[in-house]
C-alpha cells in the first residue's frame, strides 16, 4: 500500500481559491489519478489543495480494499479527523466535511457511517464526479451514500474539463473494472466490469497533458491491457493500438502502462513493445504464484508454464525489457512444495522489481472461506525468503547499469546542491548532480552505479546541449537482466 499527497495545482484564474482541500490517497496509481480528478472538479468550487489536514475544511480519504490493514488504518485515519473536526469547530473556524471515497467506500458504506459518525459522505470510485453537486445541496446530505453502481462511462463523461497538472509526468486512466474474478480478489466487487474509454477520448486528454509540459504519460487501469474502447473506425481497438495513437501526439516521448494480466498480453501487444520506441521496456505482470496447483486455487487462468513462455516472447520482441511482477505467499492451502514452486519460477524468469504480500483474506471473497488458511507464522517466513531473492535480482539489475548511458527524464530538483531526479527507461530513479536546469527534458545520462532503489549517474558528453533526446533505445547487445 501507498499514501501520497495530491500536490497542489495551478487555480485557474476563475476560480478563486476560498477553501482548504486535503486528500490523502491510499493504494494503487488509479487511486492517484482518481485523486487528482476530484481536486480538479472541486476546484470551480473555490477549494485549493493542502499539505495537511489540520485546518482543512474538506478532507477526502481516497482508499483501497486490496489488504485488511490498508481498511483499518483508514479507520484509524478516520479517528485523527474527528477530533480535528471537533476543534476546527470549537475555535469558530468553520466547519470540516470528511469523505471517504474509493474501494472501501464502495464496499463498506454503512459500515465507514456506523463506526465513524464523523464521516459526512461515502463516494465510490465510480461518482466521485457528483462530489460538486452534492456539495453545493443546501443541506449537508450528511450519511449519504453515493456510488453505489457502477457507471463509470458517467464519470468520464463528466470529467471531460481539461485537468490541471504540474510536473512532467502523468496517470491517465484509459481502462476500469476486472472481470477475471481471482479468488483472492475485491476488485470485481468495488470497481465493476471492464470497461474501457474510447480512443478519441483518451488521446483528446493525452494531447492537452502534453500540451501542458508532459513528457511521460502511464496508462492505468485494473486490467489495462484487456482495453478495447471504441476507436476511429467505431470498432473496439486494442491497448496496442491506443498506445500507436498516442505516440504520434508531439511531445508526448513516453508512455507506459499498468497493471497488466498475462492472459491479456496479446501478439500485438507484445509486438508494439519491440515497434514503438515510445512504449517504455518496463512490463508489470503479475503472476502471483509459482505453483500451478495454487494457480489453479487463486481462478488465475494460466498456468506457470504458460507465464514462463509469455515472457520469452516478450524479450524476444524487446530484449532489454525489464519485468515487474506481483506475488502472493501464504495463500490457502500453500505448502512447502507450493512456495519452492514460485522461488524456482522467480528464479527463471528474473526480476527487475517486484511487489511481494502475505495472503490477506477479504470478506466476500471465495479465498476467503477456504479452509485450509496458513499460519501467519509460516507466511512471514516465506515473504522474508521471497523478498530477500527479489531484492538480489533488483541489486543485481541495478547494479548491472553501471557504464551504461540511458536516456534520463528529469521530473524533480534534488535533497542535494543542484541535484536533478528522473527517471530511466526503466522506471529506475535516477540521481545526477548539477542536472537541476534540465527539469523536464529527456537526456543522456552515463550510469556509474547502482543501489537497490536507485542509480547514480552523470550527464554525458553533451547532453545539455540537446532540447530533446531522440527516441534512439539503448543497446541490447549488454542489457541487463536480474539473476535468473
Amino acid at each position: 500500500m501507498t499514501e501520497t499527497l495530491v500536490s497542489p495545482m495551478v487555480e485557474p484564474a476563475d476560480a478563486p481559491a476560498t477553501k482548504r482541500l486535503f486528500i490523502k490517497t491510499y493504494g494503487c496509481q488509479m487511486n492517484v489519478y482518481d485523486s487528482e480528478r476530484m481536486a480538479d472538479v472541486l476546484r470551480p468550487l473555490g477549494y485549493a489543495p493542502t499539505d495537511t489536514p489540520e485546518g482543512a475544511d474538506f478532507v477526502i480519504l481516497n482508499t483501497c480494499h486490496i489488504r485488511e490493514k490498508a481498511a483499518e488504518k483508514v479507520y484509524s485515519e478516520l479517528g485523527k479527523l474527528r477530533l480535528m473536526k471537533l476543534d476546527k469547530a470549537a475555535s469558530g473556524d468553520g466547519t470540516m466535511t470528511i469523505a471517504v471515497a474509493g474501494c472501501v467506500a464502495q464496499a463498506e458504506g454503512e459500515e465507514i457511517m456506523r463506526r465513524q459518525p464523523a464521516v459526512d459522505l461515502v463516494v465510490g470510485p465510480q461518482a466521485y464526479h457528483q462530489l460538486p453537486e452534492l456539495l453545493t445541496r443546501t443541506a449537508r446530505a450528511r450519511g449519504e451514500r453515493i456510488g453505489a453502481d457502477f457507471a463509470p462511462h458517467a464519470k468520464f463523461d463528466a470529467l471531460s474539463a481539461p485537468r490541471a497538472v504540474s510536473g512532467v509526468t502523468a496517470f491517465l486512466t484509459v481502462q476500469e473494472g476486472c472481470d477475471k474474478f481471482c479468488s483472492f480478489c475485491v476488485v470485481p466487487y468495488t470497481r465493476g466490469a471492464e470497461w474501457s474509454r474510447p480512443v478519441a477520448d483518451i488521446v483528446t486528454e493525452a494531447r492537452r497533458l502534453a500540451d501542458q509540459g508532459v513528457r511521460e504519460v502511464t496508462l492505468l487501469g485494473q486490467n489495462v491491457n484487456a482495453y478495447d474502447g471504441i476507436g476511429p473506425d467505431g470498432a473496439p481497438s486494442t491497448l496496442a493500438r491506443l498506445a500507436s495513437a498516442l505516440a504520434d501526439i508531439p511531445g508526448l516521448d513516453r508512455i507506459r502502462y499498468t497493471t497488466s494480466h498475462p492472459n491479456d498480453m496479446s501478439d500485438d501487444l507484445i509486438a508494439a513493445h519491440g515497434e514503438l520506441d515510445a512504449l517504455m521496456p518496463y512490463l508489470h505482470l503479475p503472476v502471483q504464484s509459482g505453483s500451478d496447483r495454487i494457480l489453479r486455487l487463486m481462478n488465475r487462468k494460466h498456468g506457470r508454464a504458460r507465464y514462463i513462455d509469455l515472457i520469452g516472447r516478450i524479450r524476444q520482441a524487446r530484449p532489454d525489457m525489464a519485468i515487474s511482477g506481483d506475488f502472493i505467499v501464504g495463500f490457502p492451502g500453500e505448502t512447502d512444495r507450493d512456495f519452492e514452486d514460485t522461488l524456482d519460477l522467480v528464479r527463471t524468469v528474473g526480476y527487475a522489481s517486484a511487489f511481494s504480500f502475505m495472503y490477506s483474506p477479504r470478506p466476500g471473497t471465495p479465498a476467503s472461506t477456504m479452509g485450509t488458511q496458513v499460519p501467519d507464522e509460516v507466511s512471514r517466513a516465506r515473504l522474508h525468503a521471497l523478498q530477500a531473492l527479489l531484492t538480489e535480482q533488483q541489486v543485481a539489475f541495478n547494479a548491472a547499469q553501471a557504464g551504461r548511458t540511458l536516456d534520463v527524464l528529469f521530473e524533480k530538483v534534488g535533497r542535494h546542491g543542484h541535484q536533478a531526479i528522473g527517471r530511466s527507461p526503466y522506471l529506475q530513479s535516477v540521481h545526477v548532480e548539477d542536472a537541476d536546469h534540465l527539469i523536464g527534458r529527456i537526456v543522456p545520462v552515463r550510469i556509474l552505479s547502482g543501489a537497490q532503489n536507485s542509480l547514480a549517474g552523470t550527464l554525458a558528453a553533451g547532453a545539455g546541449d540537446h532540447p530533446v533526446a531522440s527516441r534512439v533505445r539503448p543497446s541490447t547487445s549488454d542489457a541487463p537482466r536480474a539473476e535468473r
